[in-house]
């Protein structure tokens, strides 16, 4: 019985250490886009493939969800909010699914948000380990925001974080 109580104790503190090491690298800022844009590989739901490259001088926002993800779905009404208050910057706004497109667009019918819906063909290959996750991308290209993890993109904390980056300031 002894020997069983060291064990767990040992377990409940590999299960603490895992857990920080997931909370504190599941948010991050200021990242330089080596990971980033140019291996995001996304298309359109017809098929045609999506450069991030052609959003140069844009800030690009990509939200990678799921159909089925119910904290994605929470978190989607807080970005149309966000949308609308940076309807007139320079900044484009993309989410992303690994799910089949006739899934995709069956979401589309069925939730009115508006969204520009792609397509991403790696998402194990961006490491990107739960849904939502975001990226945002500088005009320039480079990350400079990246979470896992439900947000409410329409606080004033969001907001304020959006419109720094949108802008370039540090």
């Amino acid at each position: 019985m002894d020997r069983w109580m060291k064990s767990s104790t040992r377990m409940k503190h590999v299960y603490v250490l895992l857990l920080i090491g997931l909370f504190t690298q599941c948010s991050s800022t200021d990242k330089k886009s080596d990971s980033g844009a140019n291996n995001i590989v996304l298309t359109d739901l017809s098929g045609n493939s999506v450069s991030l490259d052609s959003y140069k001088g844009k800030t690009v926002f990509i939200n990678f969800w799921a159909t089925w993800c119910k904290p994605c779905i929470q978190e989607m009404p807080t970005i149309v909010t966000m949308m609308e208050k940076f309807k007139d910057d320079k900044i484009v706004f993309l989410f992303a699914s690994n799910e089949e497109v006739d899934q995709i667009e069956k979401f589309e019918r069925k939730h009115s948000f508006g969204f520009h819906y792609v397509h991403v063909d790696n998402l194990e290959a961006l490491n990107i380990l739960a849904l939502p996750t975001t990226y945002i991308f500088n005009s320039d290209g480079d990350l400079k925001f990246s979470e896992a993890g439900f947000r409410a993109w329409d606080s004033n904390e969001n907001l304020e974080l959006i419109s720094k980056i949108v802008n370039n300031e540090k």
